[in-house]
């Protein structure tokens, strides 16, 4: 349209007729569009003008900020969104008459405006077959009891749209967004209630010019299609202007709903998918090649699914996308909801208690569906006299009540009960659904699985099995959960999985089930959790009852048996797994059941992080009587699991109190737990004065107590201290990285100076410790006659510190003979009184000063001390200590004098070749008696390695060498290598980590694993052996010549065949482990001082 026609169009016709045609509430709505940019590059109307303006006024405004043709643009564009179609019809028409009295001279013009007027017309129909299609009610499911609202919030519209906004991190705008959540969430609603919203130009107008939803249940069972035909499926009429919309597709959007019910395996290979939308393919080939972003790249994508698809979905993800989880009703939702539909507040209150105190299941009310099951069931008990808290114990419970409900007598008509055949067919078919993800059936499923049509009816009649709304030949379950129930349900029908109808299935194998973890298969957790819960005689007798059938509980000795493959297993068992499994054994409130299933286990190890897992991990340990050690960790501030926001008699406080002591009764319960590691944890006052109780039972064995990195409440530490007084047994204590501060080692000190504390080893490390409570520790060592080990590293002691420390190691009662300062600010300054220290103990055999700033200086009065007759060191670590080759000498010679002196740690200190080959001078005397060398970081080269290797060959003592993190090279190994083969070499342990190696060295390695029968554990990690390296490795490493047990590799670091190759080795030659960090921390070996 031009401006000579616009103009002679608003003289004519006037915008001021059409506004007249408006109602006061359509003018307001009109307005209220004008708040939104219209037409790009032009600004809005200033909004109090808008406001207040009448229609001519308005009409004024309209053309002033929108001159010309634009003006009656915007006015187009806004009766579209307020779906105001025949005013939009009579606009139009009259332009075209006027366009056409216009003459040939505007042919130009017209052709212009017949090409907008048709991309409106299309555009118009096709919102109106949206909003047709969509305003339908499409969750017609009886269960919920309440009509489902069909309006977008402003909430939800917001949320809609802030979903493809440019993420603040990155500056990126997402191209694909995943939006996840559970079953029943609302996933379908919300996407619809979108394509809903944009055909009534509420969102995304200013995005996307057309919007399509493509739904997975009816993607299924499409054949061969192109894609243009696929979306044009929607379209209102046979003729859709297809190329007209795919020329713009980054104005498109494809919602792919319910992503997680294709059943497509999406293994297409990159170079073969489909970038032709018109071209005809497999629908599975389509869908694939839009989620690869291979058709259509410039498109947005909006994809649904539930959280368990997350695995099929991830492989597939090529350009930048977002994740979004959708959580359903909030917790306040969630409580609004339970006091509606209880309209006795004391009923609603107990309700909600009941439910708060099971996180699981108070998380599954997120759901809508699930959240109104629950209140049904917990009415229906209500109304029975039953007892809401024990229908809430476990989700088991639960549901077995509403199963139990649905075949209940109802207005005195009583529902058909399924036959075992039915009930035994709808099993498998949940069960094989589940396993392999399948929530969707088509008749012919049914069919092929022995339900009939009558079968069906029975399940239908009673909402267990629903048919989809908008396509007959599909079924459903009610809900998620509801298959889930069903399918544990499977194995438990008597003689169903042992020797029923159909061939074995994989889902069949008991031990495949009870293996399957969490965090990899989360599909499966909630009916692993529905099938322990059956194995509760109660509620099999409740359902064999309702249902008429027989279930069988011989699967209990099954599951027994499992349970004790994996406690036999050589490999401990994550955080995850435990938990895992102590929600199975909790949800059967079976404790003579948990008693035989715990007995396999000896270890257990367990992460606290919520209440939930508390009151699992507490209900099942209890019961646990041949543990040995414990590893726990409390992640969660504990106060906060008493729920203050519930009025004062739901308190679960007692409950909190109960389950800390019987998680805590472990320690007398178990005679031979001796272990346990409280590492990473937040203990408030209550579970710490629960533990320090329980850690003085008369009954508690416990010798080693490992509390690192933990947050003490004030004063807590004080009962840790005190309990050292009343427990005998405790030998290990181990505090690193714990706030435990000068005034916590104060109260320390007064207990290890007590005769009844027998603690032998004590960890300080990372303390927040300073000079101040040196003085403390120095008078408890000359008190205490049982203390032998203490690691006092990372604390900021200086060298005055360490002077106070050295009148207890100076004093004849000082029992110590393991001691560590590494990191802890000593200098030269220090060492003088230390050296006079050692001189006269005749006690302390280890000492670790590593990463200290003693300089040559301090090294030589070290040296000194080493030569003197009366010192006793047979460790001595001084890694990173600033020492350079001077030191050298100091140390060769020392050797020579020194005759206890059987492990020393040189590392990552400047020695250089030269000085190298000063302390091989020492290490090839017959005098020497080190037996263990670690020259880490020297600053080495190949340049040295002969004299090294002389020392091979020399010291009949030498066991233990490492010389990893020096550039040996290739040439430096191979001459280490000779000596390695000569059979005078007693070499066992050889560091040669991050040495600048190549497979060039590896025939040298080969020759050496084949001849040599001492050297058991070689380190080569951090190497470019390549490919042919480890294959030239592998072929020696099979041989039963090679006697070698432990080799320092990482997997990773290689490509995949040679990764192949490794893992071959470990099936050849199971002796042999491969593992990336060879660093054993042994008591026995130089890293004595980091074990415990």
């Amino acid at each position: 349209m031009t401006e000579s026609l616009s103009s002679s169009f608003f003289s004519d016709f006037g915008l001021l007729l059409y506004l007249e045609e408006l109602n006061k509430e359509e003018l307001n709505k009109f307005k209220s569009f004008l708040k939104e940019p219209m037409e790009p590059g032009h600004g809005l109307i200033p909004w109090t003008q808008v406001k207040k303006a009448g229609r001519e006024d308005l009409a004024n405004l309209m053309k002033k900020y929108y001159p010309g043709e634009l003006a009656w643009n915007v006015t187009l564009k806004i009766f579209g969104k307020m779906n105001l179609t025949d005013l939009c019809k009579r606009a139009k028409g009259e332009i075209n008459w006027k366009a056409r009295s216009k003459g040939p001279e505007d042919a130009k013009a017209r052709e212009a405006q017949e090409d907008q007027e048709a991309v409106l017309d299309d555009r118009t129909e096709y919102r109106i077959q949206v909003k047709e299609k969509f305003c339908m009610p499409w969750d017609k499911s009886p269960l919920l009891g309440k009509p489902e609202h069909q309006e977008v919030t402003q909430e939800n519209r917001i949320f809609l749209e802030q979903l493809f906004d440019v993420d603040v991190r990155t500056g990126e705008q997402p191209q694909m967004v995943v939006l996840q959540g559970a079953a029943g969430v609302g996933k379908t609603t919300l996407v619809r209630k979108a394509m809903l919203d944009w055909a009534e130009g509420n969102l995304y107008q200013q995005r996307f010019a057309y919007v399509f939803y493509l739904n997975g249940k009816e993607i299924n069972q499409l054949e061969e299609k192109s894609f243009a035909q696929l979306i044009a499926m929607d379209w209102p009429s046979t003729e859709s202007p297809i190329e007209k919309i795919m020329s713009e597709p980054s104005s498109l959007l494809f919602i792919i709903d319910s992503f997680d019910e294709l059943n497509f395996a999406f293994e297409e290979p990159e170079f073969a998918l489909c970038e032709d939308w018109t071209q005809e393919h497999p629908v599975s080939f389509l869908m694939s090649s839009l989620l690869r972003r291979a058709m259509l790249p410039e498109s947005s994508l909006l994809v649904t699914m539930r959280v368990t698809a997350s695995k099929r979905l991830k492989p597939l993800l090529k350009s930048h996308y977002r994740y979004v989880e959708l959580l359903g009703m909030s917790e306040d939702a969630r409580k609004k909801y339970i006091y509606q539909f209880f309209e006795d507040e004391k009923l609603a209150m107990k309700a909600f208690s009941s439910l708060k105190n099971n996180e699981m299941l108070f998380g599954m009310c997120q759901v809508p569906l699930v959240c109104w099951v629950v209140c049904t069931c917990l009415k229906q008990q209500i109304e029975k006299g039953g007892d809401v808290t024990l229908t809430c114990q476990t989700t088991t419970a639960l549901f077995t009540c509403y199963i139990s409900s649905l075949f209940t007598l109802v207005d005195g008509h009583s529902p058909s009960l399924p036959s075992q055949a039915q009930l035994s067919s709808l099993c498998y078919l949940a069960a094989k659904g589940i396993w392999t993800m399948t929530h969707v059936f088509y008749t012919d499923d049914l069919r092929r699985h022995g339900l009939t049509k009558s079968g069906v009816s029975v399940f239908m009649d009673v909402n267990i099995l629903q048919k989809d709304i908008e396509n007959e030949n599909c079924y459903l379950f009610a809900h998620l959960h509801v298959q889930e129930f069903f399918a544990a349900m499977f194995y438990m029908l008597e003689g169903n999985w042992v020797a029923g109808g159909y061939s074995f299935q994989p889902f069949e194998d008991m031990k495949l089930l009870l293996e399957s973890k969490n965090y990899e298969d989360s599909h499966l957790t909630q009916m692993k959790y529905f099938l322990f819960g059956l194995l509760n005689e109660d509620r099999v007798k409740e359902l064999e009852k309702t249902l008429n059938c027989k279930l069988s509980l011989k699967i209990k000795l099954k599951l027994l048996q499992c349970m004790e493959v994996l406690g036999n297993r050589e490999y401990s068992q994550s955080q995850l797994e435990f938990l895992e499994l102590f929600h199975c054994l909790y949800e059967t409130q079976e404790e003579a059941f948990i008693s035989q299933a715990m007995r396999y286990f000896p270890k257990v190890v367990i992460n606290i992080c919520g209440k939930s897992h508390l009151f699992v991990s507490s209900f099942c340990i209890k019961h646990c009587r041949g543990l040995r050690s414990v590893k726990l960790s409390v992640t969660v501030v504990c106060e906060k699991m008493v729920n203050r926001s519930l009025p004062a008699e739901t308190w679960d406080g007692d409950r909190i109190t109960h389950c800390w002591q019987d998680l805590y009764s472990v320690l007398h319960t178990n005679e031979r737990l001796t272990e346990l590691d409280l590492c990473h944890s937040n203990l408030d006052k209550l579970a710490m004065k629960i533990f320090c109780q329980e850690l003085r039972h008369p009954k508690c064995k416990l010798q080693k107590l490992l509390l690192r990195s933990v947050t003490f409440p004030v004063n807590g530490f004080q009962g840790i201290s005190s309990s050292l007084i009343h427990n005998q047994n405790l030998l290990h204590l181990d505090l690193t990285g714990s706030d435990v501060g000068d005034d916590g080692v104060k109260s320390l000190c007064e207990t290890l100076k007590h005769p009844e504390c027998k603690l032998q080893k004590l960890r300080l490390e990372s303390c927040n410790l300073t000079v101040v409570c040196c003085l403390n520790i120095s008078k408890a060592l000359i008190r205490s006659q049982s203390l032998i080990f203490l690691n006092l590293s990372t604390n900021n002691l200086l060298d005055d510190g360490v002077i106070l420390l050295c009148e207890a190691l100076r004093h004849p009662k000082c029992y110590l003979q393991r001691l560590s300062l590494e990191s802890c600010g000593l200098t030269a300054a220090g060492c003088e009184d230390l050296s006079l220290a050692l001189i006269s103990n005749k006690r302390l055999t280890h000492l670790c000063l590593a990463d200290n700033a003693l300089g040559d200086g301090g090294v030589k009065l070290m040296s000194d001390v080493l030569q003197h007759p009366g010192c006793t060191l047979r460790s001595l670590v001084l890694r990173r200590c600033h020492f350079t080759s001077l030191s050298s000498e100091h140390l060769s010679t020392c050797l020579l004098h020194n005759k206890s002196l059987v492990h020393l740690d040189l590392g990552s200190n400047w020695l250089q070749d030269d000085g190298a080959k000063l302390l091989c001078d020492a290490f090839r005397h017959p005098s020497c008696t080190l037996q263990d060398v670690e020259l880490m970081g020297c600053v080495l080269t190949s340049a040295c390695c002969l004299d090294l290797a002389s020392v091979i060959l020399s010291n009949p003592n030498l066991w233990s060498l490492d010389l990893g993190n020096n550039d040996l090279q290739d040439d430096g190994v191979k001459i280490l290598c000779t000596a390695l083969r000569h059979p005078d070499s007693n070499i066992q342990r050889l560091g040669l980590a991050y040495c600048g190696l190549t497979s060039l060295c590896c025939q040298d390695l080969f020759s050496t694993l084949s001849s040599n029968q001492k050297l058991m554990k070689m380190n080569l990690t951090q190497n470019t052996l390549g490919c042919e390296g480890i294959r030239k490795l592998c072929q020696v490493l099979r041989s039963p010549k090679c006697k070698l047990q432990v080799l320092g590799l990482c997997k990773e670091a290689f490509d995949v065949e040679a990764q192949g190759l490794l893992e071959d080795l470990g099936v050849s030659n199971p002796h042999l482990t491969i593992k990336p960090d060879c660093n054993d921390d042994n008591e026995e070996d130089g890293s004595w001082w980091r074990c415990f």
